[in-house]
């Protein structure tokens, strides 16, 4: 209906909500359409609207109709627009819709609602009354022939007072009746009314099963009676003409008794008139209206005639086993659950409550309230029994994705959710400190959702949490017990394609020690472009030897930001370039050589880093000098490392450049840089490193001999160093040809000074 209803709806509404009020009133099901209004107007602080439906139910005559009428029409109004309660307009749409069916379905029927004067715009609902169709009444004259009322034994007790509760597949509408402690004292009143005549009255609170223990004794004591079951103040002065005369006996049921008194219906001289008829009178009521009513002169006078057996709300241990025997799943749970609110009272109310939360997801009601319950109940599902902590609870409610969660605060929820409502229970029970509030669910809701083949399955996120909540407090719930039963809640999902419940399911049944189950999840997830799943899996096939299969998986979990799946990545692909460089460098490659010797020397295996370069050295190549510097470095022989740096400089290498500059220049001592270099024909960079050194010393004319050595064995740096020294002896132009000579040889300094104008050709050997 939305927020707000437009005046045509309005007046349809209000005008249906006031027809089945008065209805309500003269009709067998009276406590429950007194009870919704009464909550209804509650609810929305309009505590006087609310009193006065109490006091409209109280009286024994109904006044003007169509004055009445417009007064609760004006009243409804007033709730429906109450500007606190946006969606109060939707819970009136709520209550007629409910209550509508069990006036209709009253076969006492109820106030004939003559709508002929009315105009409406949408459907109308009209109730009438059975012994008053529009005049005519059964009980005018006596009729010869059988009474054509039903057995005691045939009652159908949802149509005689017994209030619904919720439905299960293959189960009958009513869970069976269940045997009172009390039993015995209805069962003796009503024989003794059997032989004597009078009224019994089965007394107690609200939902306490009266309607339920009275029929349960009228089909047992006098199976056979004629039972007839007026309406609501209906009049009953004519009901002894009626009876005389015949051979059947009858029983006439006045359940909630309130509504059968007054002149017109039961009365001390009535009631001596039945008994003389031998009929028994058998009723229910409530205590606080039998506590007013006994305060009052003529019902009270009646009162005093009565039987009375009174029905207590908490079960006893035998009564609760008797219900549990009966095997009856409704049964079972609400013996197990409903503690000192009664049998009853739980399953009814909380078949009530249920259908109330069913629509409390509509924006303009209670959408937030309805959120919590939903994750209160979901964790239950999960495993999580007892109290929840209330930062969960507001975890997963937030979630869902329930539209219109703005419109209620989290204390409004709480409140609302948390309410004693009908005066016995509670959706959401809370417990705990003030600062840290726990809240459990009804668990009536918690067996109605796993009653209900069709309500949603707990969602594996939901799951995840609870699997969380449980670790986290093993002394407040059954770990193993919802770890258990986290695989079937993933399963739907996770054949549905989820990654995320793959995943989930794998890292489940790895803790549980099923390491092939878990395996076989994260590589479906992984498969399915789960990254996370991805980085496990390359991790187990890693620790079982199978690194080639690994990396990929690895490499997929890498590219998403998993550190610890890359650096083992590095770390296969670097022992895998280890295997590869090795086999190259035993097969003559220099540039593997020099690569395995810097995976080695990375590692600190010093020994077999310079192996390695000593390799690449032998086959003159030159691209080792920045490795074979820093091992010199490393092993104490700073000569050596600048040697070796001083080449990798000239070469164009920035880190060697950096290494020099910080390692600083000056001459180093012959013979102890000498023998950090093998100067043989197996070693040709070392010419120029000799000759590096003779220069360094002073030894110009040795210097420039090592230099040509090493040019004619086609080291490009022995031809550079050789055009820098005669450079610096102020001879240019032979400067400018060894230059070029080194240029031709692809030295990338040398080229660089060949480039410029002026420089020489080519130079043909």
């Amino acid at each position: 209906m939305g927020e707000r209803v437009d005046d045509e709806e309005l007046e349809r509404l209000v005008g249906e909500g006031a027809e089945l009020l008065l209805a309500g009133w003269g009709s067998a099901d009276r406590a429950a359409v007194r009870d919704d209004f009464d909550e209804w107007f509650t609810r929305l602080g309009l505590d006087e609207y609310a009193r006065d439906v109490t006091e409209l139910f109280l009286q024994t005559k109904l006044p003007v109709r169509k004055d009445l009428t417009a007064m609760w029409r004006a009243r409804l109004r007033v709730g429906a627009r109450v500007p606190s309660d946006p969606g109060a307009a939707d819970e009136l749409r709520a209550l007629i819709d409910r209550l509508i069916p069990t006036v209709l379905s009253d076969p006492a029927g109820g106030d004939l609602i003559d709508f002929r004067s009315g105009t409406f715009n949408g459907p109308v609902f009209g109730v009438q009354h059975v012994l008053n169709t529009y005049g005519a009444s059964p009980l005018g004259e006596a009729q010869p022939g059988s009474l054509d009322w039903p057995l005691a034994k045939d009652i159908e007790p949802l149509t005689h007072g017994v209030r619904p509760t919720g439905r299960v597949k293959g189960l009958p509408a009513l869970p069976p009746y269940v045997g009172r402690d009390q039993d015995g004292m209805v069962n003796s009143a009503l024989e003794q009314a059997r032989s004597e005549g009078g009224l019994v009255i089965v007394l107690g609170q609200a939902y306490v099963g009266k309607s339920r223990t009275a029929l349960a004794a009228m089909a047992q004591v006098v199976p056979e009676y004629r039972v007839f079951a007026p309406a609501q103040h209906e009049d009953l002065r004519k009901l002894p003409a009626l009876l005389r005369g015949r051979a059947e006996r009858c029983v006439v049921w006045l359940d909630d008794l309130d509504g059968h008194l007054g002149d017109r219906g039961l009365e001390p001289r009535l009631l001596a008139q039945l008994t003389g008829l031998e009929a028994v009178v058998l009723a229910t009521m409530r205590e606080d209206v039998y506590d007013t009513y006994v305060r009052t002169s003529a019902p009270g006078r009646l009162l005093d005639l009565a039987n009375t057996v009174e029905l207590p709300v908490a079960w006893e241990a035998a009564e609760l086993k008797r219900a549990e025997e009966t095997e009856d799943p409704r049964l079972v749970v609400a013996a197990r659950e409903s503690g000192t609110t009664g049998v009853p009272a739980y399953l009814t109310i909380g078949h009530r409550f249920w259908n109330d939360w069913q629509r409390d997801r509509n924006p303009g009601r209670h959408p937030r309230a309805h959120a919590l319950l939903r994750a209160a109940l979901d964790l239950a599902r999960c495993g999580l029994k007892g109290p929840l902590p209330q930062h969960l609870l507001v975890t997963v409610h937030e979630g869902y994705g329930i539209a219109g969660l703005e419109r209620e605060t989290l204390d409004d929820a709480f409140e609302w959710a948390g309410r004693e409502q009908y005066g016995v229970l509670r959706m959401l029970n809370r417990s705990g400190l003030k600062k840290a509030p726990c809240w459990e669910v009804l668990p009536y809701f918690v067996h109605t959702a796993e009653q209900d083949e069709g309500f949603p399955p707990v969602a594996g996120w939901v799951w995840g949490l609870a699997v969380e909540a449980a670790r986290a407090n093993p002394s407040a719930y059954d770990v193993e017990s919802v770890v258990a039963g986290a695989p079937a809640g993933y399963l739907r999902e996770a054949e549905a394609g989820d990654g995320a419940a793959m995943h989930a399911l794998g890292l489940l049944e790895g803790g549980q020690g099923e390491g092939e189950k878990a395996e076989s999840w994260f590589r479906r997830a992984a498969e399915a472009g789960w990254t996370e799943s991805a980085g496990r899996l390359g991790r187990l096939l890693v620790e079982r030897g199978e690194t080639r299969e690994a990396e990929r998986f690895l490499e997929s979990a890498a590219e998403a930001g998993d550190d610890e799946a890359a650096t083992l990545l590095g770390k296969l692909l670097r022992d895998r370039a280890a295997k590869w460089f090795g086999a190259a460098a035993e097969l003559g490659n220099p540039e593997a050589a020099r690569q395995l010797g810097d995976l080695f020397l990375a590692e600190g295996e010093l020994v077999q880093a310079e192996d390695c370069y000593l390799r690449a050295e032998e086959q003159g190549y030159a691209e080792v000098a920045r490795s074979s510097g820093m091992l010199h470095l490393l092993c104490n022989g700073p000569g050596a490392a600048q040697v070796w740096l001083a080449r990798a400089a000239a070469a164009g290498d920035g880190p060697a450049a950096e290494l020099l500059a910080h390692l600083g220049s000056g001459p180093q001592p012959l013979e102890e840089t000498r023998d950090r270099f093998s100067f043989s024909e197996a070693y040709p960079l070392d010419n120029a490193h000799y000759g590096v050194i003779q220069e360094e010393q002073g030894e110009l004319a040795e210097a420039r001999k090592y230099y040509e050595k090493g040019y004619e064995v086609g080291d490009a740096y022995a031809a550079y160093r050789l055009a820098v020294l005669l450079e610096k002896q102020g001879n240019g132009e032979e400067a400018k040809l060894w230059y070029r000579k080194a240029a031709d040889m692809r030295h990338p300094i040398a080229l660089a000074v060949a480039e410029r104008p002026g420089a020489p050709d080519t130079v043909k050997e």
